[in-house]
């Protein structure tokens, strides 16, 4: 399963690429709701960057980065009186509790350093372009017959569900290509979009990676995959969607990638699946499905981009 993707977080891009067009005021809502504090909404960082000179945006921006600046700074100190007491007990008597403290203080100043050096930065750079589930990125819909980019979290919803779908079928950031006309049947056929994106990661065994069965004693190794077209192509993926809405509930809008079957190199590298890049002249046929026809669905998805997808370990 595609857990995470490097996505092309910078609307304009959409917008002048691709002719659409930016529907403003839903990403003005979004940063609303995520500038309060506590908010428990993940926008990447590169997405933040992008919206910096939007006027209706940017004091949203500084109102979040204020007070996530305030906790960390917070943070920072109380790991660091932790550090010091940490290493005073320990030169007196290296305990395994004081050894715990000290890599755990160690290990969250570094985490608050990182993150603090992430809302001064201006330019996207590491994982600022990344999202996992339940982050947001832009998603390229139809609407009234244009082309539209709007926010959506990365964890599809369907209309009608229960909230507590997001927790009881975490997976759902990913939709099986054989299980579109069985559970996405609601969703497939009516309601498509695509994200743009170089990369995308997964998990993999590190002893199917390199091709071999476990040795006697070892225990299965995770390790995160970066796989990307070798030669640096964007990708058109495609995606479902859904407009949940609930009484008293904010509106959430929502997108899963679709995934298929991998190519040899991919499933010679330890993964099952991969995503589906479609080509640039379905894009208007994706967007405006037709469920009485899904068979030319099915065509668009099998008629995709097969660029050969090199890999490497994951910073």
């Amino acid at each position: 399963m595609c857990y995470s993707a490097r996505i092309e977080a910078d609307y304009r891009k959409y917008l002048r690429e691709y002719g659409g067009e930016i529907t403003i005021r839903e990403f003005v809502d979004l940063f609303y709701r995520w500038a309060k504090p506590k908010t428990k909404l993940y926008l990447p960082r590169g997405m933040v960057m992008a919206f910096r000179d939007e006027p209706e945006i940017a004091p949203l921006i500084a109102e979040h980065d204020a007070w996530q600046q305030t906790e960390l700074e917070q943070d920072l100190f109380a790991q660091r009186q932790r550090l010091v007491e940490a290493e005073r007990k320990l030169q007196t008597k290296a305990t395994k509790a004081s050894l715990e403290s000290q890599r755990i203080a160690s290990s969250k100043i570094e985490r608050a350093l990182g993150k603090m050096a992430e809302l001064r930065r201006t330019v996207p750079e590491g994982d600022d372009l990344r999202i996992f589930p339940r982050h947001y990125a832009p998603v390229m819909l139809m609407e009234n017959g244009r082309r539209v980019v709007k926010p959506m979290r990365y964890q599809l919803r369907p209309a009608g569900k229960p909230a507590f779908y997001d927790d009881k079928l975490p997976g759902t950031y990913n939709a099986r290509r054989d299980s579109l006309d069985g559970y996405w049947r609601g969703v497939f056929g009516y309601t498509h979009g695509v994200i743009i994106a170089d990369a995308f990661y997964e998990n993999v065994n590190r002893h199917r990676t390199e091709g071999r069965e476990l040795e006697p004693g070892e225990e299965v190794e995770n390790m995160v995959l970066e796989f990307k077209p070798r030669t640096g192509e964007r990708m058109l993926i495609a995606c479902l969607w859904s407009h949940w809405t609930a009484p008293g509930e904010p509106d959430l809008l929502s997108f899963a990638a679709i995934t298929d079957d991998p190519p040899p190199e991919v499933l010679a590298a330890g993964h099952d699946r991969c995503v589906i890049p479609i080509k640039p002249q379905h894009i208007d046929a994706w967007l405006n499905p037709n469920p009485a026809n899904l068979d030319a669905l099915y065509a668009i998805l099998d008629d995709r981009e097969r660029p050969y997808y090199e890999h490497r370990l994951a910073a």
